[in-house]
């Protein structure tokens, strides 16, 4: 086997989350995946904590690389694109939005979330609205797919029930909050 390193430990540690979910993910589990004890664990990763943490960022790659908006973009249709791509990003792992929640973006990902809100507000946005848009995106979107990975983990439809489509239940809330922020844009004829 190839000399353990952090990216192997990542990989091997969300191939696990998708295989037993994150309350199956152990660092003993893990650690006899990859054929070593598990002291050697804690040279790449001193605390599950932060082997979850690094999870978190890996599984977020997709979403994290999108390309940022222009400032010839239409603010409403970037809004709609940035937040489809981050259900996506979540929905591509078991327990994604579990795994995801209580993260905060630090480094380039921090770097990314200030130049996004700029956009915001380049685009007439008040800078508070902006941000708690944002934010209640965010938060509405990991609930959204910790409901939507929870039923199916659970599946309790009976013939009689009909299915729920968590994708047109999305688009609705999404499209609430983009009204809601909407009407807090000042129009292009007021001074």
């Amino acid at each position: 086997m190839a000399k353990l390193n952090r990216e192997m430990v990542i990989n091997e540690a969300l191939d696990l989350l998708d295989e037993v979910g994150l309350d199956g993910v152990s660092t003993r589990r893990l650690a006899k995946r990859l054929g070593v004890e598990q002291p050697s664990l804690y040279h790449h990763f001193q605390t599950k904590e932060m082997l979850l943490n690094a999870m978190a960022t890996a599984a977020m790659a997709p979403h994290s690389t999108a390309p940022l908006p222009n400032p010839a973009d239409d603010w409403h249709a970037w809004f709609l694109d940035n937040s489809r791509s981050f259900r996506r990003t979540l929905l591509t792992r078991r327990d994604g939005a579990r795994l995801h929640a209580g993260t905060n973006p630090q480094g380039a990902d921090f770097s990314r979330a200030i130049l996004k809100l700029r956009f915001l507000v380049a685009s007439g946005l008040p800078e508070q609205d902006a941000r708690m848009a944002m934010l209640a995106a965010s938060h509405f979107t990991v609930g959204s797919v910790l409901e939507e990975q929870a039923a199916a983990v659970q599946d309790t439809t009976t013939d009689d029930e009909p299915n729920f489509d968590h994708e047109s239940a999305f688009e609705a809330g999404l499209a609430l909050i983009l009204d809601g922020l909407t009407t807090r844009r000042p129009r292009d004829d007021q001074p």
